[in-house]
């Protein structure tokens, strides 16, 4: 699964925006000005300086700087468990779901893998295929490191869990972009 963002984040830029304008209204209201301002005026200056300073820290690329790593990491950990369960994943007959989730915003990647995945492969297995897809990302290969993290899923459920004589396929085999 790809996922372009796991999240909005509007709430820091709408909460660093009203703090910001209660402060620079507050530091207005004590210096003194030359200019004499109505209370209506100075009301609409607070609106659209807020509406401003909004917009400004909505810009796509400046909201996701603004997000701490731990809360983008989070959503994007509570997303992928959640879709895991959405498809339909983790009820297999052998509880043999396994999917590879990925957020292009968040540069997050994970392995989900139910019960009977996770009773015979280790967890280090999968955080290791996640580790090497991250080097191939930061080394810009982004769809060979695709390539070579599923390949290297199949080859480790194929040893694994060798197909059983009456398995049928539950799950399509596809990607799924959100």
């Amino acid at each position: 699964m790809i996922a372009r963002e796991c999240g909005d984040y509007l709430f820091l830029p709408t909460l660093i925006a009203a703090v910001a304008t209660l402060l620079l209204s507050g530091i207005a209201l004590l210096i003194p000005w030359p200019l004499h301002i109505t209370v209506a005026e100075f009301y609409v200056g607070q609106v659209l300086g807020f509406i401003v300073l909004y917009l400004i820290l909505a810009w796509r690329p400046l909201r996701h700087r603004l997000v701490p790593r731990a809360i983008q990491r989070r959503r994007a950990g509570i997303r992928a468990h959640q879709m895991f369960l959405d498809l339909g994943m983790a009820s297999t007959r052998h509880r043999t779901g396994v999917m590879f989730f990925v957020s292009a915003c968040e540069h997050y990647a994970e392995i989900i893998t139910d019960r009977g995945v996770r009773d015979v492969v280790p967890d280090e297995v999968w955080t290791d295929i996640v580790a090497r897809f991250g080097n191939a990302v930061r080394e810009r290969r982004i769809a060979d490191g695709f390539v070579e993290a599923i390949t290297t899923c199949t080859e480790v459920l194929a040893e694994r869990l060798p197909r059983l004589p009456d398995d049928q396929n539950e799950l399509p085999n596809r990607t799924v972009e959100l």
